[in-house]
């Protein structure tokens, strides 16, 4: 279909045409196709639900473009955006839009820079306002922006402005604004503080969507590795070598961590930077850059820092660790599938997080595959056909390597055709191969956490362990509890009987978290002691430890009995394994 008739269907004016025909628009994607003529036949209030990356800034760009009065000296339309990054980038849309439509402006206003020069550029005619909330509150309140006359607000990236916490700002931005305006709202989910600010703002609302609420990008495979938590930097190093052309963003959980993971992938010699909210703006600016050019394979981040952030042709999204909002899933997953590309989002993990993926599955509609890290000799075999592909595909400038041909030739006169390309690979692929001559499998298995059916304890069958802090840390039942509940990330864990001792404890769980138990406790740290659990030989029937109702019993027959245990109570299993050398890897510590 000619994509021109497509627009012209859209009632777009011929220099709207012009210069999004130059911008090498084909034909409006699903969300430009139903909300431009709605935005431009209708004043209602609308909401559109679609993934970042869909067109949704063309999608209310160009109709507001389209009804914008030129000779109005008022400013007609705010849009609201939650980072700087992101308003920049809707206000050189708008611009690049409005490329034919002479004295149209387009101001845009946010943080980290100069105030002064903003307020000096709202004071010419100026038709369109972009900014963060913070910004444009504070312009409102010095009466340097005046959007008492406006026509349109729009709320773009609505569910990560109030993850970033500008609920309040919003509130005091919309109460100053005329009734009469035509509010759009734009969101990849709905969670609830998105629904009260439709609700409070907007008036019978049009709601249209690209796809299902809360769902991913339809051209996003979601694919999950499952490792011991001590593994995952090199699961992610592995996944890197074996996707030789990745270009991704790694999702941390903290910024230390972004900070940590960043710092060894460019010890390792990757192309790899952080960004996290540690970086001065100059900083930031300077790492996006490097990373919007592709100098940069692999970006690390927090959610926080990557806000905004809208960069094509990611191939990959790494997930470090998963969000604790499974809906911040669906926003770092959907930066990657865009345009029609395919992509995959990656999530490292072990195995007690086998519930949270059944629930993302659950939430985005797609069935998550579970790989394996691949091995050294897969990655070594990867790097070597890849390698040969562009050698194969190079384009060769005989005019520049010509003149080095004749001592080229001499130099290796000596060595026959065979010889030449075995060395010629071993250039690079030695590198390889002896970093993962002897390379471990790092694959465990998976156990989804099983649903708790009962709160009766009758029946259960308990696992016991060994763990090597007691009361000379000041550890008492509760701390053990708590300890248990933080490492294991779950509060579902069915505990029996717990035996504080001096220098180690006991605590039964019940047999269906023993796996849970074994690979949670993998490298933690207790302040400077490393945390080791064991199993333990079942007590005695008779000392038994009652739960009921998930209150401890108080009868004195179930109190510790200090001096009872001693180290012949381990198996021999136990002992072999306590004998094991501390790993050099990364520290895993507890706040307790």
């Amino acid at each position: 279909m000619d994509f021109m008739k497509t627009f012209i269907d859209l009632s777009l004016s011929k220099e709207i045409l012009k210069a999004i025909g130059e911008l090498g628009f084909v034909s409006p994607t699903p969300i430009q196709e139903l909300t431009i003529p709605a935005i431009i036949s209708s004043t209602r209030d609308l909401i559109g639900l679609a993934q970042t990356g869909t067109g949704k800034t063309a999608g209310f760009g160009l109709p507001i473009l389209q009804q914008i009065n030129l000779n109005s000296k008022n400013i007609q339309a705010m849009i609201l955006c939650p980072t700087r990054e992101l308003c920049l980038q809707i206000s050189n849309d708008l611009v690049s839009y409005s490329k034919y439509i002479d004295g149209l402006k387009v101001v845009s206003v946010y943080g980290g820079a100069s105030i002064d020069t903003q307020i000096r550029l709202l004071k010419s005619q100026t038709h369109i306002v972009v900014g963060t909330p913070g910004r444009t509150l504070d312009l409102i309140k010095r009466k340097a922006l005046n959007v008492k006359s406006i026509q349109w607000v729009v709320l773009d990236e609505a569910d990560e402005m109030l993850n970033m916490g500008f609920r309040e700002d919003l509130d005091a931005i919309l109460e100053n604004t005329p009734e009469d305006k035509q509010t759009l709202l734009f969101s990849a989910t709905m969670p609830e503080g998105v629904k009260q600010i439709a609700e409070n703002y907007m008036s019978d609302p049009i709601e249209i969507s690209s796809g299902k609420k809360n769902a991913g990008a339809e051209n996003v495979l979601h694919h999950y590795y499952m490792v011991k938590a001590s593994d995952r930097y090199t699961a992610l190093k592995r996944l890197a070598d074996i996707n030789p052309d990745i270009y991704g963003i790694v999702f941390c959980r903290t910024r230390e961590e972004t900070k940590d993971v960043a710092a060894k992938l460019i010890e390792d010699g990757y192309n790899a930077d952080a960004l996290h909210g540690d970086l001065s703006q100059a900083q930031r600016d300077t790492v996006m850059s490097r990373f919007r050019n592709q100098q940069l394979q692999l970006l690390v981040a927090t959610d926080v820092a990557a806000r905004g952030i809208d960069v094509s042709d990611l191939t990959h999204v790494l997930n470090y660790n998963l969000p604790d909002d499974p809906e911040l899933y669906i926003h770092r997953s959907g930066r990657t599938g865009r345009a029609g590309k395919e992509g995959v989002s990656i999530i490292i993990t072990h195995s007690r997080d086998g519930r949270r993926i059944k629930e993302l599955e659950k939430l985005i509609g797609k069935k998550f595959v579970k790989k394996l890290v691949p091995s050294g000799k897969d990655i070594c075999e990867k790097r070597l056909f890849n390698m040969i592909d562009k050698v194969e595909n190079i384009d060769i400038d005989d005019t520049q390597i010509e003149p080095y041909m004749p001592f080229i030739s001499q130099k290796l006169a000596h060595l026959d055709k065979m010889e030449i390309l075995k060395r010629f690979v071993s250039v690079e692929f030695n590198t390889y191969l002896e970093y993962y001559r002897n390379a471990a499998d790092i694959n465990v298995a998976s156990h989804d956490l099983p649903e708790i059916k009962s709160k009766k304890g009758a029946g259960r069958r308990y696992v016991r362990f060994h763990i090597n802090i007691g009361t000379k840390l000041n550890i008492k039942t509760a701390d053990l509890i708590r300890f248990i509940n933080e490492v294991t990330e779950t509060r579902n864990v069915e505990l029996g009987k717990i035996e504080i001792l001096n220098n180690f404890s006991f605590f039964e769980v019940e047999e269906k978290w023993e796996q849970l138990i074994v690979q949670s406790f993998d490298e933690v740290y207790l302040g400077k002691t490393r945390i080791t659990v064991q199993h333990a030989k079942p007590a005695p029937r008779s000392e038994r430890f009652s739960r009921s109702n998930d209150k401890f019993a108080s009868s004195d027959k179930f109190a510790p009995k200090k001096g009872r245990y001693q180290e012949d109570s381990f198996t021999e299993k136990s002992r072999r394994s306590s004998d094991k050398p501390q790993s050099r890897d990364k520290k895993k510590r507890s706040k307790y």
